[in-house]
């Protein structure tokens, strides 16, 4: 994959959440629910043609990501309310959002000057994600969620077999959850609404740790995912490379016999 086509998604990425999300909360009472469906075509229409140049097991790994991230968010948000979008739904921008959050996260951590440059990297982000998590817990936030979370991202980055794609998905989402929250798109309540014992910031500092859950998945799932696809392709061929040459031939003709 090119350095150019992996900057190209990353600003995509980057230029596109903003976008989506002050055009759902565009106006004194924000988009209709028609308008946020349109948003919601966008991405989709977006994250597909993004897609169409990589290769197979990318797409199963971003397969796996919306699969699981749909799951998680019709659980935690629409059922449970752990944080509220504003129409008080889940948005159809999305499930093929946290695609493409992931596909920009993933570009990043590919990206050779990245992986050239990990070892400096991992623990740049580390510090910066242990800083930031710091604050949310020690200030006026008392933001427990996010410090979780942040060691969950610490341990991916530190045990995960792709780092980089991790430090990517810091950026990717501590920037897309501060915007987010930002313009009102979503708001996470001030502590867990099932057990009423964890509190959270608005939003958790650690987040990218929650979706490490999601880029673990992919990574973990997608090779099994693509090379049960390839099986089934090559046993797909090998029936027609059986059945052309058996078509090929006419039945024989049945004789008749004299009395």
């Amino acid at each position: 994959m090119t350095r150019a086509r992996n900057g190209f998604i990353v600003a995509v990425v980057i230029a596109w959440i903003p976008v989506v999300l002050l055009l759902d909360s565009a106006g004194p009472g924000g988009a209709a629910l028609a308008e946020q469906r349109w948003l919601g075509i966008g991405t989709w229409v977006l994250l597909l043609g993004l897609l169409a140049a990589e290769p197979g097991r990318i797409r199963a790994q971003v397969a796996v990501v919306v699969g699981f991230a749909t799951l998680i968010e019709y659980t935690f948000s629409y059922e449970l309310h752990v944080y509220v979008y504003r129409l008080h739904d889940v948005p159809w921008f999305v499930p093929p959002g946290h695609g493409l959050v992931y596909l920009a996260a993933l570009s990043m951590g590919r990206a050779d000057w990245m992986r050239e440059r990990a070892r400096l990297l991992v623990p740049l982000t580390l510090v910066a994600g242990a800083g930031y998590a710091g604050w949310g817990l020690l200030s006026g936030r008392h933001d427990v969620l996010g410090a979780l979370w942040f060691g969950c991202l610490a341990l991916f980055m530190l045990r995960g077999r792709q780092p980089t794609v991790f430090v990517g998905a810091f950026v990717v989402v501590t920037y897309l959850e501060v915007i987010g929250t930002g313009v009102g798109a979503w708001t996470w309540q001030a502590r867990d609404p099932i057990l009423h014992l964890v509190s959270m910031g608005n939003p958790p500092t650690g987040a990218a740790g929650g979706y490490g859950f999601f880029d673990a998945a992919a990574l973990a799932l997608a090779p099994r995912i693509d090379a049960a696809l390839t099986r089934r392709r090559a046993q797909r061929r090998q029936q027609l490379a059986v059945q052309q040459p058996v078509a090929g031939h006419s039945a024989p003709a049945v004789s008749t016999v004299d009395a």
